[in-house]
């Protein structure tokens, strides 16, 4: 893919690492270098490319010609995140988006800035997304569903239609929402969780680990050694 523009990512643990590989094989960005906070900063270079501190990233990118995603998580219920894209744009960069060519995203759905879409998310007719969201892989985003800003939806993730997802919002790992469900602010919403009512703002829904069986799988399975 033909490079067009200019990308620094904020950050530079797991998801910056992962986010350099989409922007360089799957987008018309080429990635700039990389940048943290000054206080974190442990590394001058990362995969050949500078690392230099956020406060001082002007001095090493032009706003005018670069782009920045800031590549961090659902830490502080997405706070962080949302904090350093606020920093890069008090500093007049803007904010590039990832969507995989590998996603499957309705010509009518309306994205937000600042986002990142991974490969085989399906997202249906008439979607809403807001800014600063980030879709992980392999989830369902049913049609007139609304996801809002600085959510994080992690893997094969079921969103029903109709469905409106609150500010900073976590979903984790396989959770399922029914159909025409309101999802407050502010919810985490654990790994394998299903819904099928309204959430309030600030409530936590756990993915509760089974208690293991008292048969071993090697009694079980008949294993002797």
């Amino acid at each position: 893919m033909d490079k067009t523009s200019e990308v620094v990512i904020l950050g530079d643990h797991a998801f910056a690492e992962v986010a350099y590989e989409c922007f360089t094989h799957d987008s018309e960005f080429e990635v700039k270098g990389f940048a943290v906070e000054e206080a974190y900063l442990t590394s001058e270079t990362k995969f050949g490319l500078p690392v230099v501190p956020i406060e001082k990233i002007e001095d090493y990118f032009d706003p005018e010609r670069v782009h920045f995603y800031a590549a961090l998580v659902y830490t502080q219920l997405n706070r962080l995140r949302t904090r350093l894209y606020e920093v890069a744009k008090a500093k007049h960069f803007k904010p590039a988006s990832y969507i995989s060519s590998r996603a499957s995203v309705w010509h009518n759905v309306t994205l937000g800035e600042h986002c990142f879409v991974f490969e085989d998310n399906t997202i249906q007719p008439f979607v809403q997304i807001g800014d600063n969201v980030v879709l992980w892989s392999g989830n369902h985003i049913g049609h007139h569903s609304r996801i809002r800003d600085n959510c994080f939806v992690s893997s094969h993730v079921v969103i029903s239609g109709f469905c409106d997802i609150g500010e900073n919002s976590f979903l984790g790992v396989n959770a399922s929402l029914a159909n025409n469900l309101t999802i407050g602010e502010d919810n985490w919403i654990g790994p394998g969780v299903t819904l099928l009512q309204n959430t309030e703002a600030n409530q936590l829904f756990k993915g509760e680990q089974p208690d293991p069986s008292r048969v071993t799988p090697k009694r079980m399975f008949k294993v002797r050694s």
